[in-house]
């Protein structure tokens, strides 16, 4: 049998999902929690085996209001202020003369940066490596492109990336997506994780699904 093969059982999973949502909603919070997954790995030394990042874009978008921001130029800044997005253009990042603190304040500020073509080659010139550092890099969009469709689909791209520990936790969902999308999220990014990993499932400890506040559900 292929290691690639998901073992991820569908009944048990949506059982997971059903306390998951079941405990949001008893007590419900006052915001919209995040539904999160938690990966523990095993037979991986990460000081000396090499460590794996990429990127999944979801089938359904885990943060809708998370704080993007556009460092664009003056067509983006304009396009992004009339759709209700967050910018910055080159003028504002220069102001902020490659300050280490203020670049770090404003990776902290925002889940995730998109920046106009002609811009993302400034970055690196404009704010230093602050924004690499932090894993917040801009992605690129042109003027082909519907902005507000590229910025979607940031909101929809998750990143798993191996550092010290051995565990690593992801953002999948949130309370008031339906089961069959937080299952679509949640089998989508389990098996692109594990397509990551040296042995594949081998690497796989156990692995959990829980709500902001909630308790924890092992799924694995």
């Amino acid at each position: 049998m292929s290691t690639n093969k998901s073992k991820l059982s569908k009944d048990s999973l949506y059982k997971a999902i059903d306390q998951v949502l079941e405990g949001s909603a008893n007590p419900k919070r006052k915001f919209r929690e995040t539904v999160e997954l938690q990966i523990v790995l095993k037979n991986y030394d990460p000081a000396k085996d090499k460590r794996f990042s990429g990127t999944v874009k979801l089938p359904h978008i885990p943060r809708p209001n998370a704080k993007i921001c556009v460092l664009g130029d003056d067509a983006h800044c304009d396009e992004a202020k009339a759709n209700g997005f967050e910018s910055m253009d080159v003028e504002a990042m220069k102001k902020l003369n490659k300050d280490k603190k203020l670049v770090k304040k404003l990776a902290k500020r925002y889940r995730a940066f998109v920046a106009t073509d002609s811009v993302i080659r400034q970055i690196p010139r404009l704010l230093g490596p602050g924004l690499n550092k932090a894993g917040k890099f801009p992605t690129q969009v042109t003027h082909n492109d519907q902005l507000v469709n590229r910025i979607n689909e940031v909101k929809s791209t998750i990143k798993f990336q191996m550092k010290k520990v051995l565990v690593l936790g992801v953002a999948i969902g949130n309370v008031t997506m339906e089961n069959k999308q937080l299952y679509e999220n949640i089998t989508l990014a389990v098996n692109f994780l594990v397509s990551l990993l040296k042995k594949n499932w081998q690497n796989v400890k156990c692995l959990y699904i829980k709500s902001s506040m909630g308790k924890r559900q092992r799924i694995y």
